[in-house]
């Protein structure tokens, strides 16, 4: 018996020290990169890649342990998977970025196991990489596809046709679904035999400029995402379509005192100038200056523009205190002012009431509800294009307001 079990030890022995010099062998035996934009899009599910590959000829058991921004507040995932010799495996992740600015992913740890899990071996990678969240980019891209093809109506954008013919011809070009018929030039048509149109432009580029409140009332947070940030998200999307309608587009921003001023300009730069002043953006927790506000665009400001003001006035009092700097800006500005529905209160408010607590808070939530519409009526009795929308629709709506108001002739 005492020889038997000396050779089940010295077997164990000989099997673990193989095991031994398996895991510690290879200097690198297992590589690992990831793939992630160096630009992030806020508030958007971004899909970032690990790869791990085998460098040795034997099958290695892994599990790898991601460096994930502190923001996601995901500690105890574990990646694991088996790879046979010289092999390579992808994990996919998501990761939804709720503010803007820059976020570290850090190094990734990775243990090594033989095939008898009798020895294993930790591993270090310095991984780590300074990554940038960006107003949402795919977003931009997402509203530009629906306003410009033909599936635009079944998602919210309004096919709006224009009154009058403010237009002037610019080129011929190939016939693309979704282009009008009536614009079908037959001569080219014949004469390339493909179906050839007429593109016409706006006599004149229009000014548009998309002014952003940072003040206190932008701070609420619907989703994890701030009403300052829907409005950058939603400015970037309504200053790119005005750019590719062929309009100029400029931004302001301001609370209790002018942030950023950018002109209104068509440039092929502009985009990216935008992209950058939004980005760079902050709240201030102080109340609004609408007289500076004025007296800025004023002085800035000299030719007849659509004003987009995004802002959120959380109660009459507020909308009356700013109402006689708002009417002067009209005066002399097409203004259309955008503020925002509380989500969350409409569920409040409908929701079913079973006890009288419940009763309460949805009294409450409706009357706030009815403030909001209130203010709308009295922006709208004083000639003030309003749009009154839930966060998550912003985008849409505002959009769905340029297009009426370019349909109009009124910009």
């Amino acid at each position: 018996m005492e020889f038997i079990a000396n050779i089940i030890l010295a077997s164990l022995l000989a099997v673990t020290m193989l095991d031994i010099l398996f895991v510690f062998s290879s200097k690198q035996p297992i590589k690992v990169t990831r793939n992630v934009s160096t630009r992030l899009n806020l508030g958007d599910e971004n899909h970032i890649k690990l790869a791990v590959e085998n460098q040795t000829g034997s099958m290695i058991n892994f599990s790898l342990i991601e460096g994930y921004p502190v923001e996601m507040q995901d500690r105890s995932s574990v990646l694991k998977g088996i790879l046979s010799g010289h092999s390579k495996k992808e994990f996919d992740y998501t990761f939804t970025p709720k503010k803007r600015g820059e976020y570290k992913f850090g190094d990734v740890f990775i243990i090594i196991r033989s095939m008898f899990f009798l020895a294993s071996r930790r591993i270090d990678l310095p991984l780590e990489e300074t990554i940038h969240v960006y107003p949402s980019v795919l977003q931009m891209r997402k509203y530009e596809l629906l306003v410009f093809q033909q599936q635009k109506t079944s998602a919210g954008i309004k096919k709006i046709r224009r009154l009058g013919n403010n237009s002037e011809f610019e080129q011929i070009k190939n016939y693309v679904q979704g282009d009008e018929v009536k614009s079908i030039n037959w001569k080219a048509t014949s004469r390339r035999n493909e179906l050839m149109i007429n593109q016409y432009q706006e006599e004149k580029s229009q000014s548009i400029y998309c002014i952003i409140d940072k003040s206190r009332s932008m701070q609420m947070e619907f989703d994890h995402l701030s009403m300052l940030d829907y409005s950058i998200n939603s400015s970037l999307v309504f200053t790119n379509i005005a750019l590719k309608k062929g309009d100029k587009a400029g931004l302001i921003t301001f609370s209790n005192k002018i942030g950023s001023v950018l002109p209104a300009d068509k440039s092929s730069g502009q985009m990216r100038r935008i992209q950058n002043v939004l980005y760079n953006q902050q709240s201030l927790f102080h109340e609004a200056n609408y007289e500076l506000l004025y007296q800025t665009i004023r002085r800035t400001v000299k030719q007849r523009s659509l004003l987009v003001l995004f802002t959120n006035f959380e109660t009459e009092f507020a909308m009356r205190r700013a109402m006689p700097m708002l009417r002067r800006l009209n005066q002399k500005h097409i203004l259309v002012v955008v503020f925002f529905q509380n989500s969350e209160l409409q569920e409040l408010a409908f929701q079913p009431s079973k006890t009288v607590h419940e009763v309460y808070q949805a009294t409450v939530a409706e009357k706030l509800i009815s403030m909001k519409s209130k203010i709308a009526r009295e922006l709208k009795q004083n000639g003030i294009q309003t749009v009154l929308t839930l966060p998550e629709e912003l985008s849409i709506n505002t959009i769905n307001k340029y297009l009426e108001l370019k349909a109009k002739g009124a910009v």
